[in-house]
Order: structure tokens, then C-alpha cells, then sequence
């Protein structure tokens, strides 16, 4: 059941999580409801960054800080089943698993959960919606739809996980003319919405720590899928072949859409826009502008008069981003490379350069034997693994038969780029694209890639934000 803001009126209400959906969701409550009691459960760094009011007292023994604002209870312990069982409804951070304890305990206790995204497609069921996931390129796709829609006087708001929660533009005036959301797995398990347009770019194992299982993410990421009144998918991905049941479904990647062929992109037998245009290097990002074009079509308008504007994208950050050189060697920031499947893509990308990889992070219990397939047949110079899962990415590596690439392990980010500098040659490049999460050693992806900007010699405040998000 989709629990909508008025059901929140007499309920006891607690916000889980405080990153950027708990700040907007609080804000948002605190505006409806500018009497109600509400807690918020969150870190004590997160704590101490609420702006919403001063702290008054010292923190209590048990965890709660009393604060200026009496209606508001900040507890910094971690909750567990017994503690969120105070409530009739926990609004939850995407990054919060309902599959583990102990917000599974809570659940069959009877706690109702939600989210900002599902309470902001509650209130909003006749929004005309672009709704895209996928496990890689997902932003990208999300930011070219949204900037070629505005090239075609359309007023676009860009909003969601590509980095601003939907309820921080919960009733704005005048409305867009349409949404276009990025929506990760964690997202898409329960956002309960209805997608004019549904988006699904592709499906690799990913997030396994969070959903516990491939078939669980999979399933997660579907979801999506089921109230969608049009659906968009990747023709080429075998693990979405199965929406072919869907009533008003089109695809990209293949004869029947728009595909890549050759040194440009087409739309069924013509050629309509030389792969030279875009402005991202990459044939996965030409498939992810195929994408965007198609869910352009879907959503009504001639995506073909539009295709040329892409020269005009601002490609976005930290997505084989070129940093510069320094003593003849390129450095490549593909920090958001949070997969091995986007690590196989950047190197890719870089084609016959000789390349020195960095690899490793965050274990998520994924399957690094991908890519272990793909650089025994396309070997980069080097590959350097480093952090939490370094070792068994080096363990897997090792396992390669007569290897053409040197391997070598590190237990840091800067311990990796002083191995990649002594032993990568002028003329080489250094790709920081790790295939795993940053949550071993940094906030989020955006983080890593600025320190590895840093400690290449690259000013990390020149690395710009996401171009147009918001209403424009």
C-alpha cells in the first residue's frame, strides 16, 4: 500500500537515515506539519550537521540530543526492531536494507517503511514522469534526456538519485512540464510509482550486500517495470528479454530503434547523428545516448530533431573524466566505475593506449571473473588493486595463465597512484576506475575521484557539479 503525506497527519513518524533524501524528506514534514513530533535516527556526524536548530545540551547516555526545537528528537544511537517498533511509520534512506536486521525484525513486527521517493509519487499520480535505471549509465541517460528536452523548449525537472531527492521540489510553481528521475535499485524496490516512461539501460549484479542476492536485484530493479505505461529497454541485455510481455514496450540497441552502427548513431536503416558529435568517449555512452533518444520517443516527441543538441551536453563528472597530464601521463577519473562491468567499458574506452588500471574498494560479493575473462584477452599495461577487495581481486588475477599485464597490490589510494606512477612510461595513462564502491575508505564516489584528482597535481574544486539539475 502507497502511504501518502496525509496518512502521516496522526501517525508516530520517525525519519531513518539523514543523507540527502532524510534532509529533504524533514524539511518537507516540518513544512506540512509545522507541530508535529518527529525523530530522526541518524549518525552523530549527521547529528552535528543539522542546521535545522541549534544543539543546546550535551548528548544523553542514551544516544538522544536535546535540541532548541522540542518537537524534533535526534537519536544517534542505531535503532534496532524494538526501537523503530515505537512507530507507525519509518521513513527510511535508500541506502537502509529492508531485507536485513533490523529493519526486516521491524517489519514483520508491523512497522510501516517508506521512502521519500515513494511519499513524493504518492502525492504526485498524474506528474508526467521519465523514470530511468539501470545498473551503469543510468545518470548520464538521466542528464541527456533532460538536456535535450529543454533544447526542445520542453521546462524539465532533473531530480532524484543523480543527486537531488524529489521531495526538495515537492509542489513547485509553476510545475514542469516533465519529470525526469534517476532511480537507483534501492529506489525502484519500493517507490510504488506509475512512469509515463519507464527507462531500464541495463542489468549487471551489483548491490548484493544490500538486496542479499542476485535475483533479488534483478527483481528490484524490474519492479519498475510493472506500472509503467511505456517501457524502454536494452534490446542487447538477455536479462530483460522477459519485458517483452509488457503492452506498449520499444527497445534500443538493435535494427528495430535506435542502435550504433559503424562510426555513427541510426535509427533503423539512417544515419542520424556520426558518433564524432558526442561529446563522451565510449561505445557504452553512444548505447547510452541510444537510450535517452528512445525514451525521447516514447515519451511523444521526434527524438531524431532533437539528436544534434548532444554536441552541447556538459558530460558529467567523474565518468572517464580527463584530468590533464602531468610528466607526459594522462590521468582518466572514472570514479563512478562502481562495477567490474564498468571498469571493462573504461578500458574500453581508451582503446590501444598503454593503461594502467587502479582497481578494488568496497566488497559488495560480486563476480570480479568478468573482468578477469576480459583483460586476460585485452590486457592493459598494468592493473594496480588496492582497498577492502584488493586482495581477492589480485587473488583472481593471479589465476590468469601467461598474463600480458603486470600486477601489483596496494593498500590505498595514494599507496596505488605512487605503484602506477613508477611504473607507468610517457605516454601511458593512469585510469582510476575501480569496479567497486568507495565506502572502504570515502563518503561516496565523488569524494575518491576528487582525491585521486588531488593526488595526480589536478585542483579537485575544478571538478564541476551535474549540470542542470533542478527545474529549467
Amino acid at each position: 500500500m502507497n502511504l501518502h503525506l496525509a496518512d502521516l497527519a496522526d501517525a508516530r513518524v520517525a525519519i531513518w537515515g539523514f543523507g540527502r533524501e532524510g534532509r529533504a524528506t524533514l524539511a518537507m514534514l516540518r513544512r506540512r506539519f509545522p507541530d508535529k513530533v518527529l525523530t530522526v535516527f541518524c549518525s552523530a556526524s549527521e547529528a552535528d550537521a543539522l542546521k535545522v536548530c541549534d544543539i543546546v545540551s550535551p548528548p544523553t547516555g542514551s544516544g538522544e540530543r536535546n535540541i532548541l526545537d522540542a518537537r524534533l528528537r535526534l537519536i544517534t544511537d542505531g535503532p534496532d526492531a524494538e526501537a523503530l517498533s515505537q512507530f507507525d511509520i519509518v521513513i527510511k534512506s535508500p541506502g537502509i536494507s529492508p531485507y536485513k536486521l533490523p529493519a526486516a525484525a521491524a517489519l514483520r513486527a508491523g512497522v510501516r517503511f517508506t521512502s521519500g521517493t515513494a511519499l513524493w509519487f504518492a502525492e504526485h499520480p498524474h506528474a508526467r514522469t521519465i523514470c530511468i535505471t539501470g545498473t551503469k549509465g543510468k545518470s548520464t541517460v538521466t542528464a541527456l534526456i533532460a538536456h535535450l528536452l529543454r533544447k526542445g523548449g520542453q521546462r524539465i525537472a532533473l531530480a532524484g538519485n543523480i543527486g537531488l531527492p524529489l521531495l526538495a521540489l515537492n509542489a513547485p510553481a509553476p510545475a514542469p512540464d516533465w519529470w525526469v528521475i534517476e532511480l537507483s535499485s534501492f529506489q525502484t524496490h519500493d517507490f510504488g510509482g506509475v512512469p509515463s516512461v519507464a527507462v531500464i539501460n541495463n542489468l549487471y549484479e551489483e548491490h548484493l550486500d544490500w538486496h542479499g542476492t542476485r535475483e533479488r536485484y534483478f527483481a528490484d530493479k524490474l519492479a519498475i517495470a510493472t506500472h509503467a505505461q511505456r517501457l524502454v529497454v536494452n534490446a542487447q541485455e538477455t536479462l530483460l528479454r522477459a519485458t517483452h510481455v509488457h503492452p506498449a514496450r520499444s527497445v534500443f540497441g538493435n535494427s528495430e530503434g535506435w542502435h550504433v552502427a559503424g562510426a555513427a548513431i541510426r535509427h533503423g536503416a539512417i544515419d542520424v547523428l556520426p558518433l564524432s558529435c558526442l561529446p563522451m568517449p565510449g561505445l557504452h555512452n553512444a548505447q547510452n545516448m541510444c537510450a535517452a533518444l528512445a525514451a525521447i520517443d516514447a515519451a511523444g516527441f521526434d527524438s531524431a530533431s532533437l539528436a544534434a543538441h548532444v554536441a552541447s551536453f556538459q558530460p558529467l563528472p567523474h565518468r572517464l573524466q580527463r584530468l590533464g597530464e602531468r610528466d607526459g601521463i594522462d590521468y582518466v577519473n572514472d570514479s563512478i566505475a562502481t562495477t567490474p562491468y564498468a571498469t571493462i567499458e573504461a578500458l574500453r574506452s581508451l582503446g590501444e593506449r598503454p593503461v594502467t588500471v587502479l582497481v578494488g574498494g568496497f566488497d559488495r560479493g560480486v563476480d570480479w571473473q568478468p573482468f578477469v575473462r576480459h583483460v586476460a584477452a585485452h590486457a592493459p599495461a598494468m592493473i594496480v588493486t588496492m582497498g577492502a577487495n584488493g586482495d581477492a581481486i589480485a587473488a583472481a588475477l593471479r589465476q590468469v595463465e601467461t598474463p600480458d599485464f603486470a600486477l601489483v597490490s596496494a593498500g590505498s589510494l595514494d599507496a596505488a597512484l605512487v605503484l602506477a606512477r613508477s611504473h607507468t612510461l610517457a605516454g601511458g595513462t593512469i585510469l582510476l576506475s575501480p569496479g567497486a564502491p568507495s565506502f572502504d575508505r570515502f563518503r561516496d564516489y565523488a569524494e575518491r575521484g576528487r582525491e585521486f584528482a588531488r593526488l595526480a597535481g589536478f585542483d579537485p574544486a575544478a571538478i564541476t557539479q551535474i549540470d542542470g539539475i533542478g527545474i529549467v
